[in-house]
């Protein structure tokens, strides 16, 4: 067991790049008139030699007038140009055939005087087809699942649940410290991405990379009697006001719907949630399955982990301040 967890956290710090990455294609396909359409997106990129030239592709009938206009920055591309339509677009495709492994984009089309569509696109599937009647279940579906990858797969957040989670342990402290935790996060959450607050979003990585430094020492001190181990949910509210401020960054990062903006904020939060309860019940089910099998191993193999999470965020947190 002990392996296996050395292992794990191993994958999460040879990964610091994906720390806390949710940063998809974004397209924006808008019915000018009749027939023109505004078609912009942006592009994330991993290195500055990444390609800047990928477009979007069209529906078959429609044709992008003159040339696109790129508007570069180090590590994302933004483009825009016109588009000509003969026709219809419903029951046509559009997409970013270039996504590759985890990639995924969010495509938002916005004809005239019908109901917004919004969809994501990943590299098994990528590209939609238009509706010509749009279901009003998109854009929730849409940004849940996008709530639900970002705690699964932004590494900073996950780990800190999970050092939560290690340093609380019981039942009850686990729930009271995670509802104070989504309560907190809930709130900066809301209040950023609808601009009432707001805070520079590089300081805020690296305070949330200090954050789970702070929980891998406070583990690592074991039983001893702190303010943390005594009071957990406020230590986990005070953090998820911080960690709220990540996630609206990502948010902003992909970008809200026009005239749907309070579906896409509540169920991006609500599959946050989801993806946090199946992290905390993941972890609480594998410390119950190691008290089972061996009964003496469930503190030294926490000791053992909260090693492994404070390099981790340590090494996160210098890259924050220097990289």
């Amino acid at each position: 067991m002990m392996r296996l967890l050395a292992l794990a956290l191993f994958a999460l710090w040879a990964s610091p790049a994906l720390a806390d990455e949710l940063r998809p294609v974004s397209i924006q396909f808008e019915q000018v008139d009749e027939s023109r359409w505004s078609l912009g997106w942006r592009q994330p990129l991993s290195s500055p030699a990444a390609d800047r030239t990928d477009i979007p592709q069209i529906p078959d009938s429609c044709e992008i007038l003159g040339q696109p206009s790129f508007d570069n920055a180090p590590l994302a591309v933004t483009g825009r140009a016109q588009v000509q339509c003969s026709g219809n677009v419903a029951g046509q495709s559009i997409g970013w055939p270039m996504l590759t492994g985890q990639g995924d984009a969010i495509v938002r089309i916005v004809p005239l005087g019908r109901p917004l569509q919004v969809y994501r696109v990943t590299a098994a599937d990528p590209s939609v087809i238009i509706a010509a009647k749009p279901q009003s279940a998109q854009v929730w579906r849409s940004y849940f699942v996008i709530g639900t990858e970002h705690i699964l797969m932004g590494w900073d957040h996950l780990l800190f649940v999970i050092a939560l989670v290690l340093l609380v342990r019981r039942s009850w402290g686990v729930v009271k410290a995670a509802t104070a935790f989504t309560a907190a996060h809930s709130i900066t959450l809301a209040t950023t991405t609808l601009g009432f607050a707001g805070l520079p979003q590089r300081p805020v990585e690296a305070l949330i990379a200090l954050s789970i430094v702070f929980l891998a020492v406070e583990i690592a001190r074991g039983t001893r009697e702190t303010l943390t181990r005594r009071l957990p949910w406020l230590v986990a509210f005070l953090f998820g006001l911080l960690h709220g401020f990540g996630f609206a960054g990502a948010l902003v990062e992909i970008g809200l719907p026009e005239g749907e903006v309070p579906a896409a904020l509540i169920s991006f939060n609500l599959g946050v949630e989801a993806g946090q309860l199946l992290v905390i019940a993941a972890v609480m089910a594998a410390l119950a399955l190691l008290r089972r099998i061996r009964a003496g191993a469930e503190t030294p193999t926490i000791r053992f982990a909260s090693y492994f999470i404070g390099i981790t965020g340590a090494y996160w947190l210098v890259d924050r301040m220097i990289g």
